[in-house]
């Protein structure tokens, strides 16, 4: 008679394993490489001075774009920090795998929005369609900060914090303390960004800032660490047919 008698056994993730977790790495830190200067630096003049989408004072239009550029180049290393790694990830949660890969896409989405949103609005100066109305600049700028909010702000926290998370802790592919810290980082960048939503406090304040910070420290270790390292070598059950 066949049973099936399930054993642990120390099994090492494919032999690409090495391969797909380094990508996987230097991916999450090309959106670290994209993101912080395209928001601190490129969209400043978009965030700070919408009023000159009628066409005085600086031209923001090398600027913006270049910003809308860096972002479209995180919505591709964003998609593959998820679409990579599925192969790996699958083999301990398919359904954790595919909700990763999925709130990515989400993510990317909100992106995608606020990038049309900046292309829009140099457009419009380019044109000077808003003459007029400098005030239309503000609308654009708006979009921008609320699809920021929803993509980089709510939905990184779900799918790199909450999601990610979970799967590394629950796999051991990667140290657990080091998934703790998604776990925690995560909730928290979604709290503090619903807060924000509901005005309960400030866009960019003390509040925000420290509450993205746990989030921050995950996104580049869990990289740098894959980079480094790889995938650890975990126990896993394995049918054996006797």
């Amino acid at each position: 008679m066949t049973t099936t008698v399930p054993r642990d056994t120390t099994e090492q993730p494919p032999r690409n394993a090495r391969k797909v977790a380094s990508l996987t790495g230097w991916l999450m830190v090309i959106t670290f490489a994209t993101s912080i200067p395209a928001y601190f630096v490129f969209y400043a003049p978009l965030r700070e001075a919408p009023e000159s989408i009628s066409g005085s004072g600086f031209d923001p239009t090398a600027s913006v774009a270049s910003g809308a550029l860096l972002e479209l180049i995180l919505i591709v290393a964003n998609v593959g920090t998820a679409v990579v790694p599925y192969v790996i990830f699958r083999r301990y949660s398919e359904g954790l795998a595919l909700s990763y890969v999925a709130a990515r896409l989400v993510e990317a989405i909100f992106i995608a929005i606020g990038i049309v949103s900046a292309l829009t609005f140099i457009f419009m100066r380019q044109e000077g369609a808003a003459v007029a109305d400098p005030g239309l600049g503000l609308v654009f700028a708006a979009i921008y900060d609320r699809a920021f909010l929803m993509g980089p702000g709510i939905f990184a926290g779900v799918a790199n914090g909450m999601i990610l998370g979970f799967l590394m802790f629950r796999s051991g592919l990667v140290p657990k303390g080091l998934a703790v810290v998604g776990l925690i980082g995560g909730p928290l960048l979604v709290l503090s960004s619903v807060a924000v939503m509901f005005d309960v406090i400030d866009r960019g304040g003390t509040v925000q800032g420290l509450a993205t910070i746990p989030e921050f420290i995950w996104e580049l270790s869990f990289g740098v660490y894959l980079i480094v390292r790889g995938f650890k070598t975990v126990p896993t059950p394995v049918a054996d047919s006797r």
